[in-house]
């Protein structure tokens, strides 16, 4: 019973660094930001944010102000909000119609 329950453990942490269904198309662009690493997505004005090490007890306003700093670095578009918890951020970004394509 003890496997099972093991198997079921890594199972679920598999699923941890994974994009959500809009972005799974996407390949990741890894950033690192102030001590927190993220795999970045985009689509079009949309920018997902997985972080993906690990960091003892990280409050949700300093590692999504490291999400928007490393989203506006590899968009070069300004963040103009962001949204969602410590291990997954979504950002809106704010560009010109000519550069809102898929990144």
């Amino acid at each position: 019973m003890v496997r099972k329950g093991m198997v079921l453990v890594w199972l679920l942490l598999a699923g941890c660094d994974a994009p959500s269904p809009y972005f799974s198309a996407v390949a990741p662009v890894r950033m690192t930001v102030g001590g927190s690493t993220f795999d970045l997505r985009r689509r079009g004005r949309l920018v997902e944010a997985v972080r993906v090490n690990p960091q003892y007890a990280p409050r949700l306003g300093p590692v999504a102000a490291r999400a928007g700093v490393a989203m506006a670095r590899m968009t070069g578009c300004r963040v103009r909000g962001l949204r969602g918890d410590q291990a997954l951020i979504l950002g809106i970004l704010d560009c010109d119609a000519a550069d809102s394509g898929a990144y």
